[in-house]
């Protein structure tokens, strides 16, 4: 099974093309936004999408990495398995998946280790490309086409299912980039024209950007039952032969 999110060399390619230089400007933006309230001391990216610092460097956090699945030149911090991270238990305070989905044939186990690294109130930023809208016309469309080994995307829908199993808060879901994936379709992006189109068509979006939130543990303690005392008695003498007793105990 391919394990990889994605082939470096190939998808370099296509991010370099306009079209590909235009999702990733506007992906920038929005990962800017997301981040911009989280704080903390550990951010990490899985997955590598564009270079090591495209969405790293807008990290409010006091330490940030990136770990990926294949070792390039200035590319990931580490170099591992994303269903099976070197990283502990929920040490980290934001994880991004920048596309990484998409080229994973095991997205569902790395959604879990997501959750296992994260702390109690960390944060998921998810970057996706919708199976529907222009881009899922693509096949209708001559030369059009979806970065090479993106053939893994997951739906909003199914996204969101596998977040609330993982106990997982689901706080936000971004539509954007409303561009015909041909490779010459790139240039600088109306900001006006995104607006209008999250607005009017939304579901003709390329991409979506979802932001999620791991729910805090609101585990009551149970105190233990403590054991009665052995019941202690006293047995005082009268002046007849009669004998009272006395229980004492805990609740006495």
């Amino acid at each position: 099974m391919n394990q990889s999110p994605h082939c470096p060399e190939l998808t370099s390619q296509w991010l370099t093309s306009s079209l590909g230089e235009a999702l990733l400007v506007q992906e920038g933006r929005l990962i800017e936004e997301a981040l911009d309230g989280i704080f903390g001391e550990q951010c990490l990216q899985l997955g590598l999408w564009g270079d090591s610092n495209t969405f790293l460097r807008h990290a409010r956090t006091q330490r940030s990495a990136l770990i990926d699945s294949s070792l390039v030149t200035g590319g990931p911090s580490a170099v591992g398995e994303l269903h099976r991270l070197p990283v502990a238990d929920d040490s980290i305070d934001c994880v991004i998946l920048p596309h990484t989905l998409d080229f994973s044939d095991r997205p569902h186990a790395i959604l879990r280790e997501v959750h296992r690294v994260l702390r109690s109130d960390g944060h998921l930023v998810v970057l996706g490309f919708k199976t529907g809208g222009l881009w899922g016309l693509r096949r209708l469309i001559p030369g059009a086409a979806l970065p090479p080994g993106a053939l893994h995307m997951i739906s909003e829908r199914r996204l969101r299912d596998w977040l609330q199993l993982l106990d997982l808060r689901i706080h936000g879901m971004t539509r954007f980039f409303f561009r015909w994936p041909l490779p010459g379709n790139g240039g600088p992006s109306s900001l006006s024209w995104e607006r209008r189109g999250q607005r009017v068509w939304p579901e003709l979006a390329a991409c979506y950007m979802l932001t999620a939130q791991k729910r805090v543990s609101t585990l009551t303690p149970v105190r233990p039952r403590w054991l009665r005392k052995p019941q202690v008695v006293v047995r005082l003498a009268g002046s007849t032969n009669k004998v009272s007793r006395i229980r004492f105990d805990e609740n006495s």
